[in-house]
């Protein structure tokens, strides 16, 4: 806070050694209320800066208590394809919609899983938005955790059927829905198996949202892509099927909106809770200091055009 203080000084030294060399007489004597006002406001932002002032919300969620959905994300290598060296691969691409379809549900609680030969959880049904985000972009890769078996293709749809039994939904949650983030490229698999698992009482619904372009390769970091990788087109064909015996739905990366709004249609509506209290702090040193600067910029400007405060009839005066 003595910077301003010393700046104004040093100015001041300046103006009368220029004052000296030119014969100027010095103003009237008197206070430039301009330049200490300026000066005290410039001290009391910082001083009130330093005290650490900070805007405070608190905030409640309303969540249904009835209707659970859980995210399953493809972490398969083919997931790793993208269109060029540089492109957004299909991974990235299901977590982007991942998120976007969560924030189109937000009174609903939303899991997270990965899907390879296995489902694993990583994230079970939560209302909090924020750790499902921070779950998508930590702990959502490729192979990550790997298959258990070495396959040519290691993703298998089968492996959905296991997640009724598994505990992932409350006995609470009368609607459940999957939606499942994938390529369509998967080892062969008993649709009817994973109808009959979705079909049981809870009944749950699956969603599918296909990330896959012809043109896509998988990309090593020196930009060559993998001679042994190359698009399936008939995973369109599976997950048609999928859909068919599942009673289910298949929407395009393109189709986001759509898939929204048929997601909310599966899960239907319920009554809400009252659950969670999430404060929010907006700390205002930063705008403060930044707001100081505006008087001190006042001041520097008027010493560096020798502003003059009114001088005396036939004097020549200067700062």
């Amino acid at each position: 806070m003595l910077l301003p203080v010393a700046a104004f000084v040093v100015a001041e030294r300046r103006v009368a050694t220029v004052r000296r060399l030119l014969t100027l007489r010095p103003p009237r004597t008197g206070v430039d209320v301009a330049a200490l006002a300026a000066l005290v406001a410039v001290v009391a932002l910082l001083a009130l800066a330093a005290a650490q002032p900070a805007l405070s919300s608190t905030n409640t969620q309303r969540v249904r208590t009835d209707a659970e959905v859980l995210f399953v994300v493809d972490t398969s290598q083919s997931m790793a394809a993208s269109a060029g060296p540089k492109g957004k691969t299909r991974l990235e691409r299901a977590t982007e919609a991942a998120s976007r379809l969560r924030s189109a549900l937000p009174a609903v609680p939303a899991g997270v899983a990965t899907l390879t030969d296995r489902v694993l959880p990583n994230l079970l049904p939560v209302a909090d938005a924020a750790a499902f985000d921070a779950t998508l972009q930590g702990s959502v890769a490729i192979n990550q955790p790997p298959p258990r078996e070495q396959n040519v293709r290691a993703t298998t749809f089968g492996a959905l059927a296991g997640i009724p039994g598994a505990g992932y939904f409350q006995s609470s949650a009368k609607h459940r829905a999957i939606v499942l983030l994938t390529d369509g490229e998967t080892a062969p698999f008993d649709a009817n198996a994973v109808a009959k698992a979705l079909g049981g009482n809870p009944r749950t619904d699956l969603l599918t949202v296909q990330l896959w372009r012809r043109n896509e390769a998988i990309y090593a970091p020196s930009g060559r892509s993998d001679p042994n990788y190359r698009p399936d087109p008939a995973s369109r064909t599976q997950l048609a099927s999928l859909a068919a015996a599942t009673g289910g739905r298949v929407f395009r990366e393109g189709e986001l909106g759509s898939a929204a709004a048929s997601l909310r249609k599966m899960l239907g509506s319920g009554s809400t809770n009252t659950e969670g209290r999430t404060r929010t702090t907006h700390p205002l040193a930063p705008f403060l200091a930044v707001l100081a600067l505006v008087p001190l910029a006042l001041i520097f400007r008027d010493q560096a055009r020798g502003r003059v405060r009114g001088p005396g009839p036939g004097e020549i005066t200067s700062r």
